[in-house]
């Protein structure tokens, strides 16, 4: 009789949503980074010396948003759309929220059917499931000292067998500068 050996790879995204750093990072975000296996940045990077930060530490994904220059265009697409864990993301920096998307991007949410939306631009932390869209919407606020949050924060999560779990909001305390 033979006897197999059989190996279960178990697949987990954990991941660290941020936005709107405008050229700012320090240690308590990056402290962040630890435990997570990809950092997603929603636009509005301002420096490129944020994302050589993270990429030093994390594989990266990002999107330019409106304050970038034409290095982080050159650099970053504008929106990007991909599949992780059995989830199709899109992430793009303005993109509203449930109830007030344009609809521009109404429109492509109705044809792109992703499963994760996720925006920056607000400073505004959401996280909101879209009934209509069915859609889990994301915006991690800013993490960033400019701009009219109050508070600092970002998103963190796990997609594993195509669920999302673990949702954490982090507050990284009050913006300084």
């Amino acid at each position: 009789m033979s006897h197999y050996l059989c190996l279960q790879i178990v697949l987990m995204a954990k991941i660290l949503l941020l936005s709107d750093t405008h050229s700012y990072m320090d240690d308590s975000i990056l402290k962040q980074m630890e435990d997570c296996d990809e950092v997603w940045h929603a636009g509005d990077i301002g420096n490129l010396s944020v994302c050589d930060k993270i990429k030093a530490i994390k594989p990266l994904r990002a999107v330019w948003g409106n304050i970038d220059n034409h290095e982080a265009r050159a650099e970053y697409k504008e929106e990007l759309i991909f599949e992780i864990e059995g989830k199709k993301v899109w992430m793009i920096h303005i993109g509203g929220y449930p109830g007030r998307y344009t609809a521009k991007i109404k429109k492509k949410l109705q044809t792109l059917r992703p499963d994760i939306f996720i925006c920056g631009h607000s400073h505004i932390l959401k996280v909101i499931y879209d009934k209509e869209l069915q859609l889990l919407h994301l915006n991690p606020g800013s993490c960033g000292i400019y701009g009219i949050h109050q508070i600092r924060t970002l998103l963190k999560f796990e997609i594993k067998d195509n669920h999302i779990s673990n949702m954490q909001i982090v507050e990284l305390g009050a913006k300084k500068k």
